[in-house]
């Protein structure tokens, strides 16, 4: 069973969902994506009380490294991706090609942008924080201007 619930953020709504496990999806409402189909998921704010605190305190600045348990689906590829975003430091930014020499495949540049991609835990698994390897802005799921905010809460210079 998949339970949910929608944050207001200052970058707008947010969809958190767990299942037994913990985190499985995290995205803006008005991203670019289509969101996952819900009809069978439970809206359940007190089971998500936890999580959204730490979104809470992630947009208010007192967060900088989230502690919650991520079970998030993916190809071991896309894992080793995710875990790589997940070692760059709030407020520092990398290029495609830094996560790709990261995980050791120095030549698979674009299928880590494509795994970047499909993170479905956006924030908590921080793919705001890859930029293109001459310092631009990238694609990002929830649109470029919540991207630059992000960046911004964090004191990122990108």
């Amino acid at each position: 069973m998949i339970r949910y619930d929608i944050l207001p953020t200052r970058c707008g709504d947010l969809l958190v969902a767990i299942d037994e496990r913990g985190l499985v999806h995290v995205d803006f409402v008005a991203g670019l994506r289509p969101l996952p189909d819900m009809r069978d998921w439970l809206q359940d704010g007190e089971a998500l009380a936890p999580f959204l605190a730490e979104f809470e305190a992630y947009f208010a600045g007192r967060l900088q490294r989230f502690t919650l348990p991520l079970a998030a689906r993916g190809t071991a590829f896309q894992q080793a991706v995710w875990r790589a975003l997940c070692d760059i430091p709030y407020g520092e930014t990398r290029s495609y090609g830094d996560i790709a020499r990261a995980i050791g495949k120095p030549s698979a540049v674009r299928a880590v942008g494509a795994a970047n991609g499909r993170n479905p835990l956006s924030i908590i698994v921080p793919c705001h924080r890859v930029i293109g390897q001459n310092g631009s802005l990238t694609g990002y799921a929830g649109g470029l201007p919540i991207k630059q905010a992000l960046l911004a809460l964090e004191g990122s210079d990108a």
